[in-house]
């Protein structure tokens, strides 16, 4: 267990003792366990690497804690259209949550919170690059790596079965 001011890291978590929060407020930096994540992605597509790191200004404001700053998670993704592998960053800047609290609370636990911005940033379909080409539909070549020996054009083929019907 690592204890600074009122940042309180057990098993992981970030956790704020309300009690120890310096007046004015504080500045911690940190990250989170590897394992908070939490994704069950049985594709493979997207899998964590190292925990959330974070960088966040807590203070109370009467009966409001207010958290804002900086989150950022590395994944090791698949690409959805060229099958490649490719690192991701997911960075959130304006990271701003606000808790209401009184004098019940002793602690506030903040990973919850923080895991949900970053799942909620990552993209539906990964892809390694806006200008990927993916695969060919019909040998399945990565055309990002040249072209392949198939004789057509690489068009819209999605409504080709409706041409058998000629």
């Amino acid at each position: 267990m690592r204890e600074r001011g009122a940042e309180l890291e057990t098993q992981g978590r970030l956790i704020v003792d309300l009690s120890r929060l310096q007046e004015g407020g504080e500045l911690v930096e940190g990250e989170t366990s590897p394992d908070i994540i939490g994704l069950k992605d049985e594709e493979g597509l997207v899998q964590p690497v190292g925990g959330i790191a974070y960088k966040l200004q807590i203070e109370s404001l009467g009966n409001e804690l207010l958290v804002r700053g900086e989150l950022r998670q590395r994944f090791i993704c698949i690409c959805s259209f060229c099958n490649e592998t490719f690192n991701l960053e997911v960075k959130e800047s304006r990271f701003v949550e606000s808790f209401e609290i009184n004098d019940e609370f002793a602690f506030l636990d903040l990973t919850n919170e923080i895991r949900e911005v970053i799942i909620l940033d990552l993209p539906a379909h990964p892809r390694c690059s806006e200008a990927c080409l993916g695969l060919c539909p019909r040998c399945g070549a990565n055309l990002n790596k040249g072209g392949c020996e198939c004789k057509m054009d690489h068009g819209d083929y999605r409504w080709s079965a409706l041409n058998l019907l000629d």
